[in-house]
């Protein structure tokens, strides 16, 4: 079986959590199937022959694809969600914590791209109960964020009049990498994620309050 993805450092998506192994192999095949060839054009078919299963296989332990669509989601969310909620209630500057949260989301959204292209763009294929409970988590996600702006325009490190247009556009800038990312190129996760934290510190005016360490920290 394949993984669903490989990133530069050999590292595979982290799905221990998906028990008992059939189910995981399943969830694995069904990652790299919506991502190579989107949800509506995925059969359960296509599914379980990823995994070496037959298609009866698959509906022991999923009833439907959109079951499948949906334990990746929430899996991906609830990630997403101890990612940003984890910078947010760090100790530091709003700065400080603003860095944390968009190198460690963004270093995910790389690591993982091919699950995250999944997680993030396939929300529409969603049943309306299932989108409904995947749009609150999202939403504590953006409340996250959110409060670490809130904190810098408090305390006056951020220069940030419009705080939920600059959070959207904080988290859609992240969320990007996962469409473009290739494990083959010439940079790793770890360095987009710095790049993007630097783009972002400099998006709210920080300059002045980036943390030491990180790129153009002291630059006026």
């Amino acid at each position: 079986m394949r993984t669903a993805e490989q990133t530069a450092d050999g590292e595979s998506a982290p799905w221990g959590e998906v028990e008992p192994e059939a189910a995981r192999r399943l969830l694995v095949a069904a990652v790299e199937a919506f991502a190579e060839r989107g949800y509506h054009a995925t059969t359960t078919r296509d599914i379980a022959s990823r995994a070496g299963m037959s298609p009866a296989a698959l509906y022991i332990h999923y009833k439907t694809k959109e079951e499948l669509l949906h334990r990746i989601s929430r899996i991906g969310h609830d990630k997403a969600l101890e990612i940003l909620t984890a910078a947010a209630d760090g100790g530091g500057t709003a700065a400080e914590r603003l860095t944390e949260a968009v190198r460690s989301f963004v270093r995910w959204h790389a690591e993982r791209h091919t699950t995250a292209r999944v997680v993030q763009y396939e929300l529409d294929a969603l049943a309306p109960e299932h989108r409904t409970e995947i749009v609150g988590l999202r939403r504590r996600s953006d409340a996250a964020v959110r409060r670490i702006l809130g904190d810098g325009v408090r305390d006056g490190e951020f220069d940030v009049p419009d705080v939920p247009g600059t959070t959207l556009a904080v988290l859609s800038l992240c969320i990007d990498v996962a469409r473009w990312f290739n494990a083959a190129g010439r940079r790793t996760p770890d360095e987009v994620g710095a790049l993007y934290a630097d783009l972002v510190l400099r998006m709210v005016s920080a300059q002045q309050a980036w943390p030491a360490g990180t790129p153009g920290g002291g630059q006026k």
